[in-house]
């Protein structure tokens, strides 16, 4: 006769079908962190679903996603810069997945889906600039950079901060910007020309605005969404889009090829492409222009009918081999010259 299992031993089994029906997403996130925990907050408490948090820039994440390719630990990546998500697509590291809201979306937020063979989605798009601090610009008597050259000016020595574009989406949007607005070999030389007035390469692409915020320096190159967070903080921060014309980030979200937690992950990308919880950026004051056109635009998001945007190609400045190319020239042509 077979022996019965133990009253112990069911009860064990039940604990641990329990724990494996204790339903969780892992989600990295490459948004601002009170953006990451109040849609951390609100989808546990409205679902139930706990979502495992871990905020990373978008360089970061794509490079943690490359590791894990074998025995993936993430189920989602939830914003950042659209380009490594377009890298991660072209990697084979993200799932394809028509989600069944993508007409809601505004076009530039579907075509990103298009172009990754809907590997990847737009969830919100905010416009390159430059930010500035009136108090220090009085003080050194320095007008308002309205241009792509005037930053080039010698008294803005010193007075200009940007990210590192090896680390920092933010910085490889703004060389991909310059290339297809002036030309490869053109951009290169501005490029040098504005490392003279460039106090220091940050980590990430917010660390710029954030010491324009503090008066550690005049002039960043940012997007221009980060600013009005630092000026309701009441630092003297206010920005401009270059004459010339701009690019814009298209932040995006992906499922993770292997995720362990599918069905879930699926529920929650879902989610995050509805009206409501794309009013969660600007209620963390994240002023990106939302990706449904149904999301009510906060009154703080800038207004790209009021700005010159180029038509930036996402294609081909979202490849691996495009970017890896074009930050090594960055390193060996302009970062490593004397300031």
């Amino acid at each position: 006769m077979k022996k019965l299992p133990t009253f112990t031993a069911v009860v064990a089994l039940m604990s641990l079908s329990a724990a494996a029906s204790a339903q969780t997403v892992n989600v990295i996130c490459s948004v601002q962190a009170e953006w990451c925990n109040m849609i951390s907050t609100v989808y546990a408490r409205t679902t139930g679903v706990k979502l495992n948090m871990s905020l990373k820039g978008s360089g970061e994440a794509l490079a943690q996603l490359i590791a894990e390719r074998d025995n993936p630990k993430t189920d989602v990546w939830f914003g950042g810069t659209g380009d490594p998500h377009l890298q991660a697509a072209e990697a084979g590291l993200t799932l394809e997945y028509k989600s069944p809201t993508l007409a809601q979306l505004y076009p530039w937020a579907q075509q990103q889906a298009q172009q990754s063979n809907y590997k990847t989605v737009g969830i919100y798009s905010g416009p390159l600039g430059f930010g500035y601090n009136t108090e220090l610009l009085a003080k050194k008597k320095l007008g308002v950079p309205r241009s792509w050259a005037d930053l080039l000016k010698p008294e803005y020595k010193g007075d200009v901060q940007v990210a590192n574009p090896a680390s920092s989406g933010t910085a490889y949007t703004m060389i991909a910007t310059l290339v297809q607005l002036m030309g490869e070999d053109k951009a290169f030389e501005y490029l040098k020309g504005l490392h003279r007035n460039v106090s220091q390469y940050t980590r990430s692409g917010t660390g710029p605005i954030k010491a324009v915020a503090r008066g550690e320096t005049a002039v960043s190159i940012s997007f221009i969404h980060d600013a009005p967070q630092e000026r309701m903080a009441g630092f003297p921060v206010e920005t401009v889009t270059p004459s010339e014309g701009t690019g814009a980030e298209i932040g995006s979200m992906s499922i993770i090829k292997g995720a362990r937690n599918l069905e879930q992950a699926k529920k929650f990308y879902e989610w995050a492409l509805t009206p409501q919880a794309q009013t969660f950026g600007a209620a963390s004051k994240q002023y990106q222009l939302p990706s449904n056109k149904a999301t009510p635009v906060d009154p703080n998001v800038p207004d790209f009918k009021k700005i010159k945007m180029i038509n930036y190609d996402y294609a081909k400045y979202g490849e691996s081999s495009e970017r890896k190319r074009l930050i090594a020239r960055w390193e060996k042509d302009v970062n490593s010259r004397p300031h």
